[in-house]
């Protein structure tokens, strides 16, 4: 009997004993707290609002196509399937697209001219925030110097001298091309330019950002070289 009295009173004293470390432990390395003021916790909520509705976006896309397969089963999906691949080869820049939207200029400040300060070209840091508000704010096709962007494209700094697909843009009056959904939408992208915090930052960056108005119609070139199938060959119809 005292045995067992003596078994309770040490699994007792141990579980005390587990719950006073783990309670010590706690206090000695409290988890981390988010310290973020509630601005920038509405900006991160907006973000992935934005990830949400672009993702909703795709998402439709894909249903209508869906529909079109389904609508065209008894007619003509030959046809459906010309718009499809042809949707696809606007989208890897292997044909010229035409749309809605505005166009924007990066330029010296004109201060810089005046006194014949070094001119300097955008940042790839800068460039590509730009860019990467542009997309968010619902674009479809960008140009930036004539260079379009694709999926594959890149912004780096190349010896100092920052570049496009590997070609390098010019310093002065760079002229980006931004196609839209609607012009709602690129109207949308306007009042978003000239209301963010970019404007000062280009400023910071001795360049001018110029926001033009909203277009009817803004066409942006193909610049992708075509697929070719040289090595390719059709095959024997009764294989």
């Amino acid at each position: 009997m005292k045995n067992n009295k003596n078994l309770h009173i040490t699994l007792i004293s141990l579980i005390i004993g587990f719950m006073l470390a783990v309670q010590y432990n706690t206090m000695q390395n409290p988890q981390e707290r988010d310290t973020r003021d509630i601005w920038e916790i509405r900006q991160a909520l907006s973000e992935e609002k934005k990830r949400h509705s672009e993702l909703l976006t795709s998402i439709q896309s894909l249903n209508e196509v869906v529909s079109k397969y389904e609508d065209a089963e008894s007619s003509n999906p030959e046809l459906v399937l010309q718009e499809t691949i042809t949707d696809l080869h606007r989208q890897i820049g292997l044909l010229p697209v035409t749309g809605p939207g505005l166009t924007l200029t990066i330029k010296p400040a004109q201060e810089l001219i005046e006194y014949g300060y070094k001119i300097e070209a955008i940042s790839p840091e800068l460039l590509f925030r730009l860019v990467n508000d542009i997309y968010r704010n619902g674009g479809q096709y960008v140009e930036i110097g004539g260079q379009r962007l694709l999926h594959t494209s890149a912004i780096r700094d190349i010896n100092s001298v920052t570049t496009i697909n590997s070609v390098p843009i010019s310093k002065a009056d760079v002229e980006i091309k931004i196609i839209m959904p609607s012009e709602e939408l690129a109207q949308k992208l306007y009042n978003y330019l000239l209301s963010s915090s970019l404007m000062d930052e280009f400023y910071i960056d001795n360049l001018e950002l110029v926001v033009n108005d909203v277009e009817s119609s803004i066409e942006i070139k193909n610049t992708a070289t075509q697929i070719t199938s040289s090595y390719l060959s059709e095959a024997n119809k009764g294989d």
